[in-house]
């Protein structure tokens, strides 16, 4: 099935399987795929977000359990409050998961870590399909699900173009300046290698 995912602005990706088909207006690739499903959302199709903080995030913060809210609250827990968890494989793992989910839900398709040295993280992170990027070093700035709140130049990842992996996201914003204003919080889908792994309900 191909599906036609289109924006308040006029931009359109075709995405067939986990690749783009195509990219342009939503008239002109309906044209070129007849029958094709139409996803219309609200605000700007973007490539997505980079998180530079892979590994501060996914290695080095705990993600409560929604059930763990009235013990641990629902912030990542770091530093002191870390090391008094004493988090074993399976916990470490369901962490990283629930982790990525939250990187989900503010638009970021990639994460720029040093290598992951905690196996269930690794093996975790691995199994959602985020991309990982290489980094050497730590990027400065803070730590946050939200790009725009790190304290540095965000990132995207490059544009889509047709035979690309379809990865992307979409912010319901009218553009990038209020995009910037806003923050990832305004994320309405994100799509990786074709799969709707976030949408805002």
């Amino acid at each position: 099935m191909l599906t036609i995912h289109a924006d308040s602005r006029g931009r359109a990706l075709a995405v067939k399987g986990a690749w783009i088909a195509g990219a342009g207006s939503p008239e002109e690739l309906l044209a070129a795929h007849p029958g094709a499903r139409v996803r219309s959302w609200p605000g700007i199709l973007t490539p997505g977000l980079i998180n530079l903080h892979g590994n501060e995030l996914l290695e080095e913060a705990y993600h409560p359990d929604p059930r763990e809210a009235d013990d641990l609250g629902v912030e990542p827990l770091t530093g002191d409050a870390l090391a008094a968890l004493a988090l074993d494989d399976v916990r470490w793992g369901a962490s990283a998961r629930r982790g990525v989910q939250r990187m989900l839900a503010h638009g970021t398709v990639s994460a720029a870590c040093e290598e992951l040295r905690n196996r269930a993280v690794r093996d975790a992170v691995h199994r959602t399909g985020l991309a990982v990027l290489g980094r050497i070093g730590r990027p400065g700035g803070t730590p946050s699900l939200d790009p725009y709140a790190a304290g540095l130049p965000v990132e995207f990842a490059p544009p889509r173009e047709r035979n690309d992996a379809a990865r992307f996201a979409v912010f319901d914003v009218r553009d990038e300046a209020e995009l910037a204003e806003r923050g990832a919080g305004t994320c309405v889908a994100t799509v990786l290698d074709g799969r709707l792994v976030y949408r805002r309900r």
